[in-house]
């Protein structure tokens, strides 16, 4: 039996995405305003009623709250941005971070593979790899300890991969240019997981806090993997927020 078509989202509810996704890459920043309902109605060629909706949706979320007489305006997130939200970020500003977003590397180098990173990058175990670890602050505090590994091969293409700063795109942007790479495709998974003392000395937890661990695995068109994250994020910072048809 064929899998149906799923229909499409109702408008209100693409407005409302499109805005989340905003407010969750830092795009609308926490105390911004929110378009009205007459700016959206006219941007999205709606009905006003719809647009109302829209930021509805939004307000049942918790991402926007409404002051009277005055707007909408953006309350503080607390979800994480997804791989794919700065991916987009990436492709439509040139970066993958938000202007209240700040960004520091504790280490940039030669390391030998974890096992879960060798598997990861089909590698032999203790193979060499290139790793970029990087502290992720919003306002002053951290929100995500994110690291890239890459085959400690692709320094002689990339050498920039080696340094403690940040690429205009992401690494995998860099990665496509240097390699003449035209597609690839990303593979995500996420589990919950006590913190290790370097997470919770890096994100000022406590001794037993639980963490939120994201992987991530870029892969080349024809399957090759090209690069491995691991995000770590604090407790109460939300993941996966999205809205989808129901059939009933």
């Amino acid at each position: 039996m064929l899998p149906e078509i799923e229909e499409v989202l109702p408008k209100y509810l693409q407005i409302a995405g499109y805005l989340r996704d905003q407010i969750v890459r830092g795009d609308l920043a926490p105390g911004g305003e929110v378009p009205s309902v007459r700016e959206l109605a006219a941007q999205w060629s709606v009905a006003r009623p719809t647009a109302s909706k829209a930021l509805e949706a939004l307000r049942q979320q918790g991402l926007v709250e409404s002051r009277r007489g005055s707007g909408t305006y953006v309350r503080a997130p607390q979800a994480a941005p997804r791989a794919r939200e700065r991916y987009e970020r990436a492709a439509s500003e040139g970066t993958m971070y938000s202007d209240s977003e700040s960004v520091r590397f504790p280490f940039v180098g030669v390391v030998n593979a974890p096992a879960h990173v060798a598997d990861a990058l089909g590698l032999a175990r203790g193979a060499e790899v290139i790793q970029r670890q990087r502290v992720i602050d919003s306002k002053g505090a951290p929100v995500e300890l994110s690291t890239s590994w890459f085959d400690a091969a692709l320094a002689e293409v990339a050498p920039r991969l080696l340094e403690a700063e940040r690429l205009r795109g992401g690494t995998v942007r860099y990665l496509a240019d240097v390699l003449e790479i035209r597609s690839a495709y990303a593979r995500d998974q996420v589990c919950a997981r006590g913190a290790s003392a370097d997470e919770r000395q890096v994100l000022s937890l406590s001794e037993h806090a639980p963490t939120l661990a994201y992987w991530l695995t870029v892969h080349t068109s024809d399957g090759r993997p090209l690069q491995f994250d691991e995000a770590v994020y604090p407790p109460e910072r939300w993941a996966f927020r999205q809205e989808y048809p129901i059939i009933l």
